[in-house]
């Protein structure tokens, strides 16, 4: 049980350094940087707001307690405030004394906001959803106006009143972070599982070196392009400013086409069915400059600290509440555009050198080069390199392991190639990529992505189905044959939904897949407890209808709402949260060998290491080793190097 003596901590704090597309770290570093408010609480008691913007200061037994091992701190979003006042006060925060609400949150299935994660306890004193606006008058410049004076920064003297109004909300923020604790923190959270939070810190604040002078240039060359590019548009078209969307559509209603939005796949139809040269350019160039090239260049740009170069915070710890896997944050590498260019070292460079010319006679999609050139912004530092390893089809290794497909485990026992294997089982005929039969793999490829967890036909479209010319039947045809192959698989689905719905009839007690799961209903949620240790929760669970519901936030909206889940999805939850933490595992092996974890992206690890010293095969065979709660699970890591991320 927790020690009911934890310091709470919520600060407010100023910086002309946008937090969101910067992040902390960098907003930090800005030389205006300041602590405007300091509020605590020790266990329930009243909270305490310090004043600091007006000289009040935080007392020495409360400082001493921000860096003593032995008082554990609370806040949530923990990492904030711990930059903030290591930052503030020049001392070090260690991510082991600090516990955080927000992952508290995300572990029990609920909203990670303060606010919301608050609505959703039914908390008597929640955050007061008043703050954003007093955040943006005092925590942000301000534009200069004749009314306010020319200033660009609001005071507490400029607004007594909504200053106290602040101090109050600060306050309410203490409470409302109080009552998540005290709400959840007795759930228990696996030793291991407290380490990769620790790890995930320190792979934050490492961070990774950035390419500025690429950034720099390709945010150049994509302006030198598309200012090109619209210039053709206006001569093609007429039209003043081919960049509106009501223009370039009235444009098109013109000639025919009634269009109603000009999305990717919008624009991708229209150029299917087109004939007309001209209408076909210009429709060329829309999609061109539609790809945000620069974005995460400009991102990359913003981000990066002007003494070393280095974005740091990309990764969100939990950011999948559901399943605890890692999310991206400010560049976010979890969704960074793939490179499949020939000789990249080289066209690269002549990004590099502002080389426009030579560039567009190479390439006829200028923009489509700058967003295959993004992952290699990320470069390791002089005398480094980077060294990558990933998890071979952990997912589909996982779920043969855990439903006791034997079939699949025996393909990758062998080294095989699970969509041709799987090809093979579905069409009963032998299937070699490259070789006899090779035109079967693909349709094994995607009906095992989308397969796997009950998908069907409009799963199998997600993955492209329809665009390889498969029809409905055709389709249908695939997921048959998929199930009929895997059958244990589909057992699975069953058995998880079945033992799910049994605890939520009988709460209290466990029910036990084979795999080592166990679902478990308690006066809160429905539990999924890992063989791992770790917990998955599905808040107020429940029976409708003969379907399982439980509130979950929307990942659209972001709206907390009833959900209804089945077999598939919950065996999905299993797989993604048993592969996560086989990562976790990995890493925390990782680094215990002294690698230099700069940041994972899905399975892969990236690790910044001397040149002359360790290869990704090192790496490779510490993220195969077996885990004592996964026996007979099959792990193997491929891996390369590089001097700039990339994919291999």
């Amino acid at each position: 049980m927790t020690s009911r003596s934890e310091l709470h901590v919520d600060i407010e704090t100023y910086s002309s350094v946008d937090l969101k597309t910067a992040g902390v770290h960098r907003y930090v570093e800005s030389p205006d940087f300041e602590i405007l408010l300091f509020g605590y609480a020790y266990g329930m008691a009243e909270p305490v707001v310090i004043d600091l913007a007006q000289g009040e200061v935080i007392p020495d037994y409360v400082l001493a307690d921000l860096t003593s091992p032995d008082r554990v701190k609370v806040a949530h979003n923990c990492d904030f405030e711990r930059t903030c006042l290591a930052r503030w006060y020049y001392r070090t925060m260690p991510a082991d004394q600090w516990e955080d609400t927000q992952h508290l949150a995300a572990m029990h299935g609920l909203p990670q906001s303060l606010e919301e994660a608050g609505a959703a306890l039914n908390l008597e004193q929640q955050k007061l959803q008043e703050g954003k606006r007093l955040i943006d008058y005092f925590c942000k410049p301000c534009r200069a106006t004749v009314a306010n004076g020319g200033r660009t920064r609001n005071l507490p003297s400029d607004s007594p009143e909504k200053w106290e109004r602040f101090k109050y909300y600060n306050k309410r923020d203490v409470v409302a972070e109080q009552g998540i604790y005290f709400r959840l923190a007795d759930f228990p959270i696996p030793l291991w599982e407290r380490k990769v939070r620790c790890l995930d810190a320190d792979i934050n604040e490492r961070g990774v070196l950035v390419d500025l002078d690429l950034a720099k240039a390709a945010t150049e060359m994509d302006a030198i392009n598309s200012e090109r590019f619209l210039a053709e548009m206006q001569k093609l078209t007429g039209l003043s400013n081919p960049d509106s969307v009501a223009q370039l559509k009235g444009w098109l209603r013109g000639c025919g086409y009634n269009v109603d939005t000009l999305r990717k796949t919008d624009l991708a139809d229209l150029l299917a069915d087109c004939t007309d040269p001209v209408i076909r350019r210009v429709l060329e160039l829309r999609a061109i400059l539609g790809k945000t090239s620069t974005a995460k260049y400009t991102a990359m740009l913003t981000a990066a600290s002007p003494v070393d170069h280095r974005i740091r915070g990309m990764m969100k710890y939990y950011g999948a509440g559901r399943t605890g896997r890692w999310a991206g944050r400010i560049v976010q590498p979890q969704n960074l555009p793939q490179n499949h260019l020939a000789n990249i070292a080289e066209v690269r460079e002549l990004v590099r050198s502002r080389d426009y010319e030579t560039l567009s006679m190479l390439f006829d999609n200028v923009p489509d080069v700058l967003s295959q050139l993004i992952r290699t912004a990320l470069i390791a530092k002089q005398g480094y390199t980077f060294l990558v390893a990933d998890y071979s089809a952990i997912e589909a290794r996982v779920i043969a392991y855990l439903a006791g497909e034997q079939w699949r485990m025996d393909v990758f026992a062998n080294g095989g190639d699970i969509y041709c294997s799987s090809a093979s089982q579905m069409f009963k005929v032998p299937v070699v990529k490259h070789g006899i039969n090779g035109h079967l793999r693909q349709k094994g490829k995607i009906a095992e992505l989308a397969c796997g967890y009950g998908g069907g036909s409009n799963a199998l479209k997600a993955f492209g189905a329809d665009k390889m010319g498969l029809s409905e039947a055709e389709m249908q045809a695939i997921v048959t044959q998929w199930r009929a192959a895997s059958p244990a698989i589909c057992r699975f689905w069953r058995e998880a939904e079945g033992a799910a719905k049994s605890a939520l009839a009988h709460p209290g007690k466990s029910y036990r897949l084979r795999c080592g799961c166990s679902y478990r209903r308690d006066a809160d949620a429905i539990r999924l407890q890992l063989p791992s240790g770790r917990v998955l929760s599905y808040w107020q669970a429940c029976l409708e209808e003969g379907e399982i519901r439980f509130m979950a936030q929307d990942q659209s909206t972001k709206t907390w709402r009833k959900s209804s889940t089945w077999g598939g999805k919950l065996v999905e939850n299993i797989v993604q949260a048993y592969a996560r933490d086989c990562l976790a595992v990995a890493m925390l092996r990782l680094d215990a060998a002294g690698f230099r974890i700069c940041f994972s992206v899905h399975d892969e690890v990236i690790c910044e290491e001397p040149k002359d010293g360790r290869s990704w095969k090192d790496m490779a065979d510490i993220m195969g080793l077996p885990i004592s709660w996964a026996p007979g699970l099959l792990l193997r890591g491929d891996g390369y190097q590089t001097d700039f991320y990339m994919k291999d």
